[in-house]
């Protein structure tokens, strides 16, 4: 029997592209003959995508799987709110609790092989009070893969967030580079000054492919060893 293993997919920013990079590694999971699942524990903002009221990040996932978990597990947090989540949970009177998030997972691992779990927003994005992102991998007992959005300032941004990772202690098995725009001055000088500077391996770059299907990102990407 295959063992089980997850990570915990993090960002440099919002919209950096962690839910493309989650549906690429599905589906290079699934290329590798493994049942793969994605979950997104916390998403903030919701629209009507056929008759349900559903998170867009948590379709694509729930799309991009082996088969469809339902979207409660895949996340337990559904807030309406297109806000940071501690303010998308106020405005629901709504404590999100890392235990029922645990409790979404455990179900989960039990009916896959693989399985990916994209954070929200940045490594620090609060959930409350005195909860972040951050708590979702502590929580769960992940590594991180830390997704840098590839634009003018992606240096500093992905050095000080692998710097947030290596201080709470979690373990970073990766980064995956994700070019956001068409042509970014000096793209592979960007790429090799956080190769030498990040210790995890490049896992691998996304090209610049607005509404490519996720399967056809998945060869540019490659699973943690």
């Amino acid at each position: 029997m295959t063992a089980f293993r997850a990570w915990f997919i993090t960002g440099t920013d919002t919209g950096v592209g962690k839910t493309a990079v989650a549906c690429a590694l599905i589906h290079a999971a699934r290329a590798q003959g493994f049942a793969a699942l994605g979950m997104k524990p916390v998403a903030a903002g919701t629209q009507q995508i056929g008759n349900e009221q559903i998170n867009e990040d948590t379709a694509r996932l729930r799309a991009a799987s082996s088969f469809d978990p339902g979207p409660n597990l895949i996340t337990p947090y559904c807030l309406r709110a297109p806000a940071s989540p501690h303010i998308a949970a106020e405005d629901e009177n709504i404590r999100i609790e890392p235990p029922r998030i645990r409790q979404a997972f455990d179900a989960l691992r039990q009916r896959c092989e693989r399985l990916f779990v994209e954070g929200v927003g940045g490594l620090l994005a609060p959930l409350g009070q005195r909860l972040d992102a951050s708590a979702i991998a502590h929580e769960l007992g992940l590594p991180v893969i830390l997704v840098t959005g590839l634009r003018l300032g992606c240096i500093n941004h992905a050095l000080l967030t692998a710097e947030a990772i290596a201080a709470r202690g979690l373990p970073l098995a990766g980064w995956i580079a994700n070019a956001l725009e068409p042509e970014m001055p000096r793209l592979f000088e960007n790429i090799d000054a956080l190769r030498q500077r990040i210790d995890a391996p490049l896992l691998g770059t996304l090209p610049h492919t607005p509404g490519a299907a996720p399967a056809a990102l998945a060869p540019f990407v490659s699973l943690p060893v």
